[in-house]
């Protein structure tokens, strides 16, 4: 196995002075591609869930967490684009022992979101495009800001998966969008991305409003008539899937979060 990965991985080594060969490894990275016009560099994609239609006919190296490392060395990429959780650091490594470069990409806020449309645009040869996309990014957030804006932010449960019980920590890219909608992460004071917490914590932090995946999860809250988001009736279906998509896509996201919040009273 071993002598035919590093078979593959000497193939590559004329390529780099060609034009890029990039292989994405999560969806968000993927999309960013798309949005630089970028997509003709694109010879290996990372699946995590239905495609844009301009990916659809770009092969597949797996999925999240099962990586096939001969169909990426196959495919002679010479540029790795890496959101670190989508593979076993094991495979990182083995990527950088064949040469390949890697660049890794994991904003944990808008702004660095928005930085790194310039810095991938820049590695791919899209400068322009990568900081046109920084900027409009960036309007964009600040116009939501000032539309949305509460003297007092409302306070929120977004909950991930029901059981167990996960949310988002404060160094979460989605905790950044509800601020930008005028709320308030309840948990942003947790440091782990998606940390693990218990009915009873939720119930002590007693947010105005929760957002969740689904409506039966939602409903599970009915059972705690105490907490002020049923109280308040604020019980929200995430509205876009894309809010957990760190690319461009992701503004239309949270302009959607941000029409769902606003229901609530100031």
């Amino acid at each position: 196995m071993r002598t035919l990965l590093l078979c593959l991985a000497l193939l590559a080594a004329p390529l780099l002075a060609a034009s890029e060969r990039v292989v994405s490894l999560a969806p968000s990275l993927s999309e960013i591609m798309l949005e630089l016009d970028a997509v003709d560099l694109l010879v290996g994609v990372l699946d995590g869930g239905e495609r844009p239609a301009p990916l659809v006919h770009i092969p597949s190296v797996g999925r999240i967490g099962q990586l096939e490392m001969e169909s990426l060395l196959a495919l002679q990429p010479t540029l790795v684009l890496l959101w670190p959780d989508s593979i076993t650091r094991a495979q990182r490594d083995q990527i950088a022992q064949f040469g390949i470069q890697v660049l890794v990409v994991q904003p944990e806020s808008l702004a660095q979101l928005g930085d790194q449309f310039a810095l991938i645009g820049k590695r791919v040869g899209r400068e322009e495009q990568g900081l046109r996309l920084e900027r409009e990014f960036g309007r964009g957030l600040d116009q939501l800001r000032r539309q949305f804006h509460r003297e007092q932010p409302l306070s929120v449960f977004y909950q991930i998966w029901n059981r167990p019980l996960y949310t988002l920590g404060g160094r979460q890219i989605i905790s950044d969008a509800i601020e930008v909608c005028g709320g308030r992460n309840v948990f942003a004071d947790l440091q782990l991305p998606a940390p693990q917490v218990s009915v009873e914590s939720v119930l002590s932090r007693n947010p105005e409003a929760i957002l969740a995946g689904s409506g039966a999860q939602l409903a599970e809250w009915k059972a705690w008539p105490q907490l002020a988001a049923v109280r308040n009736g604020y019980l929200w279906e995430v509205p876009d899937k894309g809010l957990e998509r760190p690319s461009f896509q992701m503004l239309g996201a949270i302009g959607k979060l941000c029409e769902v919040m606003a229901q609530a009273a100031p």
